[in-house]
Protein backbone atom coordinates (compact mmCIF):
# COMPACT_ATOMS: atom_id res chain seq x y z
CA UNK A 1 0.00 0.00 0.00
CA UNK A 2 2.76 1.99 0.19
CA UNK A 3 3.37 5.24 -2.41
CA UNK A 4 6.44 5.91 -3.71
CA UNK A 5 7.13 9.69 -4.04
CA UNK A 6 8.82 9.66 -7.08
CA UNK A 7 6.07 7.50 -9.01
CA UNK A 8 2.87 7.51 -7.00
CA UNK A 9 3.20 11.72 -6.48
CA UNK A 10 3.41 12.49 -10.22
CA UNK A 11 7.20 13.92 -10.43
CA UNK A 12 8.46 15.60 -13.60
CA UNK A 13 12.01 14.20 -14.54
CA UNK A 14 14.52 15.44 -17.00
CA UNK A 15 16.36 18.66 -18.71
CA UNK A 16 13.68 21.61 -18.75
CA UNK A 17 10.54 19.81 -17.39
CA UNK A 18 9.16 23.05 -15.56
CA UNK A 19 8.74 24.19 -19.26
CA UNK A 20 7.39 20.82 -20.84
CA UNK A 21 3.93 21.84 -21.46
CA UNK A 22 3.81 25.07 -19.76
CA UNK A 23 4.07 27.50 -22.76
CA UNK A 24 0.36 29.15 -22.30
CA UNK A 25 -1.45 30.46 -25.46
CA UNK A 26 -0.75 34.03 -25.36
CA UNK A 27 -3.19 36.38 -26.76
CA UNK A 28 -1.96 39.98 -28.26
CA UNK A 29 -5.30 41.43 -26.95
CA UNK A 30 -5.85 42.07 -23.36
CA UNK A 31 -8.90 40.64 -22.20
CA UNK A 32 -11.21 43.84 -21.88
CA UNK A 33 -10.86 44.46 -25.44
CA UNK A 34 -10.78 40.50 -26.66
CA UNK A 35 -14.06 39.79 -24.56
CA UNK A 36 -16.44 41.15 -27.08
CA UNK A 37 -15.03 38.39 -30.11
CA UNK A 38 -14.51 35.92 -27.99
CA UNK A 39 -16.56 32.36 -28.49
CA UNK A 40 -17.79 32.62 -24.86
CA UNK A 41 -19.35 35.90 -25.13
CA UNK A 42 -21.52 35.18 -28.46
CA UNK A 43 -22.33 31.58 -26.34
CA UNK A 44 -23.67 33.97 -23.30
CA UNK A 45 -25.09 35.99 -25.87
CA UNK A 46 -26.86 33.66 -27.46
CA UNK A 47 -27.84 32.09 -24.38
CA UNK A 48 -29.49 35.29 -23.55
CA UNK A 49 -31.58 36.27 -26.88
CA UNK A 50 -32.77 31.84 -26.86
CA UNK A 51 -33.73 32.41 -23.93
CA UNK A 52 -36.99 34.59 -23.93
CA UNK A 53 -38.71 32.36 -27.39
CA UNK A 54 -37.95 29.22 -24.60
CA UNK A 55 -39.49 31.05 -21.87
CA UNK A 56 -42.64 32.01 -23.84
CA UNK A 57 -43.23 28.64 -24.58
CA UNK A 58 -42.39 27.20 -20.99
CA UNK A 59 -44.36 29.93 -19.24
CA UNK A 60 -47.45 29.16 -21.95
CA UNK A 61 -47.21 25.22 -21.08
CA UNK A 62 -46.87 25.38 -17.28
CA UNK A 63 -49.60 28.37 -16.72
CA UNK A 64 -52.49 27.36 -18.93
CA UNK A 65 -51.45 23.45 -17.98
CA UNK A 66 -51.39 24.14 -13.80
CA UNK A 67 -54.10 26.49 -14.50
CA UNK A 68 -56.31 23.78 -16.41
CA UNK A 69 -55.44 21.21 -13.27
CA UNK A 70 -56.48 23.60 -10.79
CA UNK A 71 -59.67 23.92 -11.74
CA UNK A 72 -60.21 20.58 -12.92
CA UNK A 73 -59.46 19.18 -9.83
CA UNK A 74 -63.31 19.47 -8.66
CA UNK A 75 -63.57 16.46 -11.07
CA UNK A 76 -60.97 13.62 -11.74
CA UNK A 77 -59.72 15.02 -14.52
CA UNK A 78 -57.75 17.65 -12.67
CA UNK A 79 -55.55 14.87 -11.77
CA UNK A 80 -53.88 13.83 -15.07
CA UNK A 81 -53.90 17.39 -16.81
CA UNK A 82 -51.93 18.64 -13.34
CA UNK A 83 -49.35 15.12 -13.95
CA UNK A 84 -49.30 16.15 -17.49
CA UNK A 85 -48.06 19.47 -16.61
CA UNK A 86 -45.35 18.07 -14.25
CA UNK A 87 -44.22 15.63 -16.90
CA UNK A 88 -44.37 18.60 -19.31
CA UNK A 89 -41.95 20.63 -17.74
CA UNK A 90 -39.22 18.06 -16.96
CA UNK A 91 -39.78 18.00 -20.61
CA UNK A 92 -38.80 21.30 -20.89
CA UNK A 93 -36.08 20.92 -18.20
CA UNK A 94 -34.06 18.30 -20.04
CA UNK A 95 -34.18 20.95 -22.81
CA UNK A 96 -32.90 23.84 -20.45
CA UNK A 97 -30.13 21.78 -19.15
CA UNK A 98 -29.09 20.60 -22.51
CA UNK A 99 -28.86 24.41 -23.82
CA UNK A 100 -26.72 25.49 -20.50
CA UNK A 101 -24.66 22.82 -21.23
CA UNK A 102 -24.01 24.03 -24.98
CA UNK A 103 -24.00 27.72 -24.45
CA UNK A 104 -23.01 28.03 -20.95
CA UNK A 105 -20.55 25.21 -20.15
CA UNK A 106 -22.28 24.00 -17.32
CA UNK A 107 -22.89 20.15 -16.83
CA UNK A 108 -26.19 19.81 -14.35
CA UNK A 109 -26.83 16.06 -13.70
CA UNK A 110 -30.64 15.21 -14.42
CA UNK A 111 -32.94 15.10 -11.72
CA UNK A 112 -33.67 11.94 -9.90
CA UNK A 113 -36.01 8.97 -11.77
CA UNK A 114 -39.70 8.69 -10.91
CA UNK A 115 -40.04 5.84 -8.48
CA UNK A 116 -42.83 4.49 -9.82
CA UNK A 117 -44.03 1.27 -7.25
CA UNK A 118 -46.80 -0.58 -9.11
CA UNK A 119 -47.58 -0.60 -12.63
CA UNK A 120 -50.69 1.78 -14.31
CA UNK A 121 -51.40 5.08 -15.16
CA UNK A 122 -52.85 5.89 -11.40
CA UNK A 123 -49.54 4.95 -10.03
CA UNK A 124 -47.59 7.05 -12.68
CA UNK A 125 -49.70 9.73 -11.77
CA UNK A 126 -49.07 9.58 -8.10
CA UNK A 127 -45.52 9.00 -8.22
CA UNK A 128 -45.03 12.17 -10.58
CA UNK A 129 -47.47 14.42 -8.31
CA UNK A 130 -45.25 13.84 -5.32
CA UNK A 131 -42.05 14.09 -7.32
CA UNK A 132 -40.40 17.04 -5.41
CA UNK A 133 -37.92 18.04 -8.87
CA UNK A 134 -41.35 17.76 -10.77
CA UNK A 135 -42.55 20.97 -9.08
CA UNK A 136 -38.69 22.40 -9.37
CA UNK A 137 -39.31 22.48 -12.51
CA UNK A 138 -42.56 24.04 -12.73
CA UNK A 139 -41.38 26.62 -10.91
CA UNK A 140 -38.67 27.62 -12.92
CA UNK A 141 -40.64 27.48 -15.91
CA UNK A 142 -42.85 30.32 -13.86
CA UNK A 143 -39.86 32.39 -12.98
CA UNK A 144 -37.63 32.28 -16.12
CA UNK A 145 -39.94 33.77 -18.68
CA UNK A 146 -40.15 37.09 -16.64
CA UNK A 147 -36.15 37.22 -15.91
CA UNK A 148 -35.21 36.36 -19.78
CA UNK A 149 -37.37 39.37 -20.91
CA UNK A 150 -35.46 41.60 -18.82
CA UNK A 151 -32.12 39.64 -19.66
CA UNK A 152 -32.97 39.85 -23.05
CA UNK A 153 -34.03 43.74 -23.11
CA UNK A 154 -30.74 44.83 -21.36
CA UNK A 155 -28.57 42.60 -23.52
CA UNK A 156 -29.86 43.77 -26.59
CA UNK A 157 -29.58 47.04 -25.95
CA UNK A 158 -26.44 47.10 -24.69
CA UNK A 159 -25.32 45.01 -27.48
CA UNK A 160 -26.82 47.00 -30.97
CA UNK A 161 -26.12 50.33 -29.19
CA UNK A 162 -22.60 49.59 -28.40
CA UNK A 163 -21.66 47.73 -31.96
CA UNK A 164 -23.68 50.77 -33.59
CA UNK A 165 -21.76 53.64 -31.82
CA UNK A 166 -18.58 51.72 -32.63
CA UNK A 167 -19.48 51.58 -36.31
CA UNK A 168 -21.17 55.01 -36.29
CA UNK A 169 -18.52 56.29 -38.79
CA UNK A 170 -18.34 53.73 -41.06
CA UNK A 171 -22.28 54.44 -41.99
CA UNK A 172 -22.93 58.07 -40.80
CA UNK A 173 -22.69 59.25 -44.50
CA UNK A 174 -26.34 57.58 -44.63
CA UNK A 175 -27.82 60.49 -42.89
CA UNK A 176 -26.86 63.38 -45.75
CA UNK A 177 -27.10 61.11 -48.80
CA UNK A 178 -30.27 59.23 -47.73
CA UNK A 179 -31.91 60.80 -45.10
CA UNK A 180 -31.60 64.54 -45.36
CA UNK A 181 -29.40 65.83 -42.13
CA UNK A 182 -26.42 66.01 -41.42
CA UNK A 183 -25.93 62.86 -39.19
CA UNK A 184 -27.56 60.96 -36.26
CA UNK A 185 -29.44 63.43 -34.48
CA UNK A 186 -28.72 63.61 -30.72
CA UNK A 187 -31.05 66.48 -29.62
CA UNK A 188 -34.12 68.24 -31.53
CA UNK A 189 -37.59 70.60 -30.59
CA UNK A 190 -39.05 73.33 -32.82
CA UNK A 191 -36.26 75.50 -33.29
CA UNK A 192 -32.82 73.55 -32.57
CA UNK A 193 -31.63 70.51 -33.85
CA UNK A 194 -28.00 68.82 -32.99
CA UNK A 195 -26.61 66.24 -35.18
CA UNK A 196 -23.13 63.76 -34.67
CA UNK A 197 -21.83 65.06 -37.98
CA UNK A 198 -18.26 66.87 -37.42
CA UNK A 199 -15.36 64.98 -36.73
CA UNK A 200 -14.63 65.23 -33.18
CA UNK A 201 -18.38 63.94 -32.38
CA UNK A 202 -18.01 61.38 -34.71
CA UNK A 203 -14.47 59.82 -33.00
CA UNK A 204 -16.02 60.47 -29.43
CA UNK A 205 -19.44 58.32 -30.33
CA UNK A 206 -17.14 55.45 -31.47
CA UNK A 207 -15.09 55.87 -28.38
CA UNK A 208 -18.36 55.64 -26.17
CA UNK A 209 -19.49 52.85 -28.14
CA UNK A 210 -15.93 51.29 -27.72
CA UNK A 211 -16.73 51.60 -23.90
CA UNK A 212 -19.78 50.03 -24.32
CA UNK A 213 -19.04 47.02 -26.76
CA UNK A 214 -16.48 46.08 -23.92
CA UNK A 215 -18.98 46.08 -21.01
CA UNK A 216 -21.61 44.52 -22.83
CA UNK A 217 -20.06 41.23 -22.14
CA UNK A 218 -19.39 41.58 -18.69
CA UNK A 219 -23.01 43.13 -18.01
CA UNK A 220 -24.58 40.15 -20.45
CA UNK A 221 -21.65 36.98 -18.13
CA UNK A 222 -23.69 38.75 -14.79
CA UNK A 223 -27.02 38.23 -16.64
CA UNK A 224 -26.42 34.57 -16.87
CA UNK A 225 -24.70 33.94 -13.76
CA UNK A 226 -28.04 34.10 -12.30
CA UNK A 227 -29.58 31.70 -15.40
CA UNK A 228 -26.51 29.29 -13.66
CA UNK A 229 -27.96 29.49 -10.24
CA UNK A 230 -31.47 28.69 -11.63
CA UNK A 231 -30.68 25.95 -14.11
CA UNK A 232 -28.46 24.42 -11.27
CA UNK A 233 -30.72 24.62 -8.73
CA UNK A 234 -33.90 24.01 -9.80
CA UNK A 235 -33.42 22.00 -12.61
CA UNK A 236 -30.94 19.75 -11.04
CA UNK A 237 -31.04 16.62 -9.01
CA UNK A 238 -32.20 17.80 -4.79
CA UNK A 239 -29.10 17.45 -2.11
CA UNK A 240 -30.49 14.68 -0.96
CA UNK A 241 -30.48 12.71 -3.74
CA UNK A 242 -26.95 14.85 -4.46
CA UNK A 243 -25.92 13.36 -1.22
CA UNK A 244 -27.48 9.80 -1.76
CA UNK A 245 -25.36 9.16 -4.47
CA UNK A 246 -22.14 10.64 -3.37
CA UNK A 247 -22.84 8.10 -0.09
CA UNK A 248 -23.04 5.23 -2.65
CA UNK A 249 -20.26 6.30 -4.38
CA UNK A 250 -17.67 6.20 -0.65
CA UNK A 251 -18.88 3.12 0.17
CA UNK A 252 -17.93 1.54 -3.09
CA UNK A 253 -14.51 3.05 -2.45
CA UNK A 254 -14.40 1.42 1.34
CA UNK A 255 -15.33 -1.82 0.04
CA UNK A 256 -12.80 -1.93 -2.99
CA UNK A 257 -10.23 -0.78 -0.49
CA UNK A 258 -11.02 -2.80 2.49
CA UNK A 259 -10.73 -5.61 -0.45
CA UNK A 260 -7.32 -4.31 -1.48
CA UNK A 261 -6.09 -4.68 2.00
CA UNK A 262 -7.03 -7.97 2.66
CA UNK A 263 -5.12 -8.96 -0.65
CA UNK A 264 -1.91 -6.84 0.67
CA UNK A 265 -2.25 -9.20 3.80
CA UNK A 266 -3.13 -12.34 2.14
CA UNK A 267 -0.35 -11.43 -0.35
CA UNK A 268 2.46 -10.56 2.81
CA UNK A 269 1.17 -13.58 5.17
CA UNK A 270 1.71 -16.39 2.01
CA UNK A 271 5.19 -14.76 0.91
CA UNK A 272 6.75 -13.66 3.89
CA UNK A 273 6.09 -14.84 6.98
CA UNK A 274 4.17 -17.70 5.91
CA UNK A 275 6.68 -19.00 3.87
CA UNK A 276 9.85 -18.59 6.38
CA UNK A 277 7.13 -20.81 9.10
CA UNK A 278 7.38 -23.58 6.35
CA UNK A 279 10.67 -23.29 5.99
CA UNK A 280 11.00 -23.23 9.79
CA UNK A 281 9.35 -26.30 10.08
CA UNK A 282 11.02 -28.17 7.42
CA UNK A 283 14.92 -27.28 9.22
CA UNK A 284 12.96 -28.45 12.96
CA UNK A 285 12.31 -31.58 11.28
CA UNK A 286 15.89 -32.15 9.88
CA UNK A 287 17.10 -31.29 12.96
CA UNK A 288 14.96 -33.83 14.73
CA UNK A 289 16.52 -36.33 12.57
CA UNK A 290 19.80 -35.35 12.80
CA UNK A 291 19.67 -34.95 16.81
CA UNK A 292 20.81 -38.77 17.06
CA UNK A 293 23.16 -38.86 14.22
CA UNK A 294 24.70 -35.47 14.31
CA UNK A 295 24.52 -33.45 17.19
CA UNK A 296 26.41 -30.39 15.97
CA UNK A 297 24.47 -30.25 12.55
CA UNK A 298 21.26 -30.58 14.40
CA UNK A 299 22.43 -27.57 16.62
CA UNK A 300 23.61 -25.49 13.51
CA UNK A 301 20.16 -26.26 12.30
CA UNK A 302 18.29 -25.03 15.04
CA UNK A 303 20.19 -21.51 15.27
CA UNK A 304 18.59 -21.50 11.75
CA UNK A 305 15.80 -22.14 12.96
CA UNK A 306 15.97 -19.54 15.65
CA UNK A 307 17.03 -16.95 13.36
CA UNK A 308 13.98 -17.50 10.89
CA UNK A 309 11.33 -17.16 14.00
CA UNK A 310 12.92 -13.76 14.67
CA UNK A 311 12.41 -12.52 11.00
CA UNK A 312 9.09 -13.89 10.87
CA UNK A 313 8.23 -12.11 14.05
CA UNK A 314 9.29 -8.94 12.83
CA UNK A 315 7.65 -9.40 9.56
CA UNK A 316 4.40 -9.98 11.65
CA UNK A 317 4.98 -7.13 13.80
CA UNK A 318 5.84 -4.91 10.81
CA UNK A 319 2.35 -6.38 8.79
CA UNK A 320 0.39 -5.86 12.09
CA UNK A 321 1.98 -2.29 12.43
CA UNK A 322 0.51 -1.52 8.92
CA UNK A 323 -2.93 -2.38 9.72
CA UNK A 324 -3.49 -0.93 13.35
CA UNK A 325 -0.26 -1.17 15.58
CA UNK A 326 -0.65 -1.74 19.06
CA UNK A 327 0.50 1.93 20.32
CA UNK A 328 -2.13 3.42 18.33
CA UNK A 329 -4.72 1.70 20.09
CA UNK A 330 -3.58 2.15 24.08
CA UNK A 331 -2.08 5.76 23.76
CA UNK A 332 -3.07 7.02 20.98
CA UNK A 333 -2.23 9.62 17.78
CA UNK A 334 0.76 11.46 19.93
CA UNK A 335 2.78 7.86 20.47
CA UNK A 336 1.83 5.86 16.82
CA UNK A 337 3.01 8.99 15.00
CA UNK A 338 6.09 9.91 16.88
CA UNK A 339 6.76 5.95 16.79
CA UNK A 340 6.49 6.35 12.50
CA UNK A 341 8.85 9.45 12.87
CA UNK A 342 11.56 7.60 14.43
CA UNK A 343 11.59 5.27 11.61
CA UNK A 344 11.83 8.19 8.89
CA UNK A 345 15.33 8.27 7.16
CA UNK A 346 15.02 11.95 7.73
CA UNK A 347 14.60 14.31 11.21
CA UNK A 348 11.36 14.42 11.77
CA UNK A 349 9.11 17.05 14.33
CA UNK A 350 5.75 15.77 15.63
CA UNK A 351 3.79 18.38 17.56
CA UNK A 352 -0.19 16.55 18.26
CA UNK A 353 -2.46 18.96 19.99
CA UNK A 354 -5.61 17.04 20.38
CA UNK A 355 -8.05 17.36 23.97
CA UNK A 356 -8.95 14.20 23.08
CA UNK A 357 -9.21 11.02 21.10
CA UNK A 358 -10.86 10.89 17.69
CA UNK A 359 -13.32 7.74 16.55
CA UNK A 360 -11.22 4.86 16.14
CA UNK A 361 -11.91 4.79 12.66
CA UNK A 362 -10.83 8.21 11.47
CA UNK A 363 -7.71 7.64 14.14
CA UNK A 364 -6.38 4.54 12.06
CA UNK A 365 -6.87 6.60 8.91
CA UNK A 366 -4.93 9.31 10.04
CA UNK A 367 -2.28 6.97 11.08
CA UNK A 368 -2.35 5.67 7.70
CA UNK A 369 -2.01 8.79 6.08
CA UNK A 370 0.61 10.35 7.98
CA UNK A 371 2.52 7.11 7.88
CA UNK A 372 2.39 7.00 3.75
CA UNK A 373 3.59 10.70 3.44
CA UNK A 374 6.63 10.32 5.70
CA UNK A 375 7.33 6.87 3.60
CA UNK A 376 7.35 8.54 0.44
CA UNK A 377 9.38 11.56 2.52
CA UNK A 378 12.09 8.47 3.26
CA UNK A 379 12.26 6.99 -0.02
CA UNK A 380 11.81 9.79 -3.04
CA UNK A 381 11.97 13.41 -1.40
CA UNK A 382 15.35 13.62 -1.16
CA UNK A 383 14.56 16.34 1.52
CA UNK A 384 16.63 16.68 4.99
CA UNK A 385 13.70 17.68 7.53
CA UNK A 386 10.11 17.41 8.30
CA UNK A 387 7.23 18.41 10.34
CA UNK A 388 4.38 16.98 11.23
CA UNK A 389 1.56 19.19 13.02
CA UNK A 390 -2.01 17.48 14.16
CA UNK A 391 -4.80 19.66 15.60
CA UNK A 392 -8.19 19.81 15.65
CA UNK A 393 -10.91 22.77 14.38
CA UNK A 394 -14.04 22.42 15.89
CA UNK A 395 -15.37 18.42 14.65
CA UNK A 396 -12.53 18.44 12.09
CA UNK A 397 -9.05 16.97 12.59
CA UNK A 398 -6.28 18.32 11.10
CA UNK A 399 -3.15 16.69 9.75
CA UNK A 400 0.02 18.69 7.87
CA UNK A 401 2.82 16.80 6.65
CA UNK A 402 5.96 19.51 5.12
CA UNK A 403 9.31 18.78 4.23
CA UNK A 404 12.10 20.69 2.05
CA UNK A 405 12.82 18.52 -0.98
CA UNK A 406 12.53 18.41 -4.61
CA UNK A 407 8.57 19.35 -4.63
CA UNK A 408 6.26 18.76 -7.80
CA UNK A 409 4.20 16.04 -5.93
CA UNK A 410 0.71 15.86 -8.10
CA UNK A 411 -2.50 14.65 -7.01
CA UNK A 412 -3.97 13.60 -10.45
CA UNK A 413 -2.99 11.54 -13.16
CA UNK A 414 -3.97 8.38 -10.95
CA UNK A 415 -1.09 9.02 -8.51
CA UNK A 416 -0.57 7.40 -5.03
CA UNK A 417 -1.43 10.53 -3.52
CA UNK A 418 -4.93 10.60 -5.95
CA UNK A 419 -5.50 6.57 -4.03
CA UNK A 420 -5.00 8.75 0.04
CA UNK A 421 -7.46 11.10 -1.17
CA UNK A 422 -10.41 8.78 -2.28
CA UNK A 423 -9.25 6.89 1.04
CA UNK A 424 -10.15 10.40 2.75
CA UNK A 425 -12.69 11.18 0.59
CA UNK A 426 -14.60 8.25 1.48
CA UNK A 427 -14.99 9.46 4.84
CA UNK A 428 -16.05 12.85 4.57
CA UNK A 429 -12.27 13.88 4.37
CA UNK A 430 -10.05 15.71 2.28
CA UNK A 431 -6.40 16.11 0.70
CA UNK A 432 -4.69 19.66 -0.23
CA UNK A 433 -1.51 18.94 -1.45
CA UNK A 434 0.63 22.44 -1.95
CA UNK A 435 4.30 20.68 -3.80
CA UNK A 436 5.87 23.45 -6.17
CA UNK A 437 8.65 22.49 -8.07
CA UNK A 438 11.77 22.79 -5.82
CA UNK A 439 9.83 22.21 -3.05
CA UNK A 440 8.73 22.70 -0.14
CA UNK A 441 5.70 19.96 -0.23
CA UNK A 442 3.44 20.79 2.12
CA UNK A 443 0.37 18.55 2.39
CA UNK A 444 -3.10 19.00 4.57
CA UNK A 445 -5.49 16.25 5.14
CA UNK A 446 -8.91 16.99 6.73
CA UNK A 447 -10.79 14.44 8.46
CA UNK A 448 -14.02 14.46 10.38
CA UNK A 449 -13.70 14.53 14.44
CA UNK A 450 -16.28 11.80 15.07
CA UNK A 451 -15.21 11.47 18.52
Amino acid sequence: MATEYGQGYGYPSGPGFHEAGAEERRHRLPTPLRAPIEARSWREFGYVMSGLPVGILMFTFAVTMFSLGMGLLITFLGIPVLAAALAGVRGFGTLERARARGLLGIDVAAPEPLRVRKHGALAWMGAILKNGSAWRHLLYSVVQFPWSVFSFVVALNFWAYGWAMLTYPLWFWLFPVYGGQGGLQLYGDGMHRIYLDNPFEITFTALLGLLITMATPWIVRALTMVDRVMVAGLLGPSRLASRVVELESDRGVVVDTAAADLRRIERDLHDGAQARLVNLAMGLGLAKEKLTEDPQAAARMVDEAHGEVKTALQELRDLARGIHPAVLTDRGLDAALSSVASRCTVPVQVDVDLPARPAPAIEGIAYFTVSELLQNISKHARATRATVDVWRVENRLMLQVVDDGVGGADISGGSGLAGLAERLDAVDGVLVVDSPVGGPSRITAELPWRG
